[in-house]
């Protein structure tokens, strides 16, 4: 089982669109699972979907003595405010029995929306590599550039080889996770992530998702060679590998002041892609 990512980066929430509305999910013992607020709020049109599903909980126990909430699981996903907090969250199937109470026209075609959601994730658990052509094929749908999007990929595989190597060592909580990361990028960069992202006027964003090519690949640079002496010195539990994270950053640390001051330029710089992941939003929702 993959070990969450910060920022919270690839993996942790994600966000999935159903006629261009957002619905947050996240993976739970190899499935996917769906807010339950955001998918009655899609269905519902309601500016208040919390407080609908409240009262619908009480509808539907008082009409058939069906309790909706045993469907349900408090899991911790992106609140608006940014902070992980504990939502109820249904699995496919869940969802399904859940919106049979919703009366609303949306309800077949999220249906199949859902249903092919889910499926996705199944493909994925059989076939990994499944997931990585999927996101191929978005980040050029977006028109990110080709040789751009196979760095992109690669570096997403970096990253979970790192988190996989932190789990496994006693990194548990997504704080730890946030520090750790922090590390990296203070002694590759000079920036926090936080600040990484001000820098390039990014809110919600992956900050990664707005790299160029040589901040990807020094990013990458850090995180490998973090891996590399978390391994080789055996590091236990947060403090020593906030140790080796720190020593891995500055590995690539040293390796941008080298080329900067070789090369005269920066590579750290303000640009981003908001533009053009903007075009891109609209072509994957037709």
């Amino acid at each position: 089982m993959k070990a969450k990512k910060t920022d919270k980066e690839e993996n942790e929430t994600k966000i999935a669109l159903f006629k261009g509305k957002q619905i947050r999910k996240t993976i739970h013992e190899n499935e996917w699972w769906f807010s339950v607020v955001d998918v009655v709020g899609v269905l519902t049109d309601s500016t208040n979907p919390r407080d609908y599903w409240f009262k619908m909980k009480v509808r539907v126990q008082n009409e058939d003595g069906a309790e909706l909430s045993t469907f349900c699981r408090q899991l911790k996903l992106k609140a608006p405010d940014k902070k992980m907090r504990e939502t109820d969250c249904a699995n496919t199937e869940g969802i399904f029995r859940i919106i049979q109470s919703i009366p609303s026209p949306k309800a077949e075609p999220f249906k199949r929306w859902l249903a092919k959601v889910g499926y996705d994730r199944i493909q994925e658990i059989e076939d990994p590599e499944l997931a990585s052509k999927r996101a191929r094929a978005i980040y050029l749908a977006k028109g990110y550039p080709a040789a751009w999007v196979e760095k992109r990929l690669r570096s997403i595989a970096i990253r979970e080889e790192l988190t996989d190597e932190w789990q496994n060592r006693g990194v548990k909580e997504d704080r730890e996770y946030a520090i750790l990361t922090a590390e990296i990028s203070k002694a590759t960069f000079g920036l926090t992530p936080s600040e990484y992202k001000a820098l390039k006027g990014l809110k919600r964003e992956n900050l990664r998702d707005h790299m160029e090519d040589l901040e990807l690949l020094f990013s990458m640079l850090g995180e490998a060679a973090t891996t590399k002496i978390t391994r080789n010195r055996d590091a236990q539990g947060f403090d020593q590998s906030k140790k080796a994270a720190r020593e891995g950053g500055s590995v690539a640390g040293r390796a941008r002041k080298d080329l900067e001051k070789r090369a005269g330029q920066k590579v750290v710089t303000s640009k981003n892609y908001l533009g053009l992941t903007a075009k891109g939003k609209k072509l994957l929702k037709k």
